[in-house]
């Protein structure tokens, strides 16, 4: 007698899509950090506030080393000092600069300071001084100046004076290098740029920064 043949039946699992007919999967494409500013992207004799926004804008401490000491000047070296040096004591009043016309003072809206803010981002002009025209100088011209507003520097002078001195300097001065002296009169400079004082030490190891008062 010959056995019966089993008919074996098969389980077929779920029909999957071919892969041709697959849904493609987007890729989002990745976003890219924009590159920090070459090192040797400045013209000769730049403005100290150039120096600064470039050395700010490196990633590494390295390159913000290398940045600051490209472009050694001794007008860096002064307006750094009097923002890390804590023995370097200011003369002039903290807090917002006023005009030192009190007719500016109403008709122009906010303090001087917060108005070379203003003009140093791209905003209006409130300074009344074309940018293109004559009148504006820079902290590389002026840095000998500065020794007026900090004590030990020139202590016989008038209060008023220094403080009619300073508001003068900052009217004649590109609003980014004013904007800078504003800060670091109350030594905030690192409100603005990331630049510390190991960075600066570091860049600038001549500096003394013993005793200045």
């Amino acid at each position: 007698m010959t056995p019966a043949k089993r008919t074996t039946t098969k389980t077929r699992g779920p029909k999957l899509p071919s892969s041709s007919k697959s849904t493609p999967v987007k890729k989002t494409p990745a976003k890219r950090t924009p590159a920090a500013p070459r090192i040797d992207s400045l013209p000769t004799n730049p403005f100290i506030h150039e120096v600064l926004g470039l050395a700010s804008k490196q990633r590494s401490k390295a390159k913000k080393v290398e940045a600051l000491k490209a472009y050694e000047h001794d007008s860096i070296k002064s307006v750094l000092i009097w923002n890390f040096n804590e023995t370097v004591i200011s003369l002039l009043p903290e807090g917002p600069v006023p005009y030192g016309d009190g007719e500016d003072q109403q008709l122009l809206n906010g303090s001087l300071s917060e108005n070379l803010a203003r003009e140093a981002a791209g905003g209006e002009s409130a300074t009344r001084q074309d940018l293109q025209g004559q009148g504006r100088t820079s902290l590389r011209r002026e840095w000998t100046k500065l020794y007026h507003f900090v004590k030990g520097g020139n202590d016989k002078l008038p209060g008023m004076r220094r403080e009619s001195m300073f508001i003068t300097i900052l009217q004649q001065l590109h609003p980014k290098e004013a904007e800078i002296l504003v800060l670091v009169k109350d030594k905030i400079l690192t409100d603005k740029y990331d630049i510390t004082k190991d960075i600066v030490a570091e860049a600038y190891p001549d500096i003394d920064w013993g005793n200045r008062s």
